[in-house]
């Protein structure tokens, strides 16, 4: 589980879902709150930190 940044929401990471243009990934991400499942960048991702 990772967060935005240090102190944002937490979230999980799903599955790739596309490879981009730009030789990024759209991954599926859930909200852990919400449950609401949307796509985040995987360079995003990688820059983000792990849940406490």
């Amino acid at each position: 589980m990772k967060t935005f940044g240090p102190f944002g929401p937490k979230y999980a990471v799903g599955v790739p879902l596309r490879q981009l243009e730009d030789g990024d990934w759209l991954i599926e991400i859930t909200m852990v709150e919400t449950g609401e499942k949307t796509e985040y960048r995987l360079a995003h991702l990688l820059d983000d930190p792990e849940a406490r």
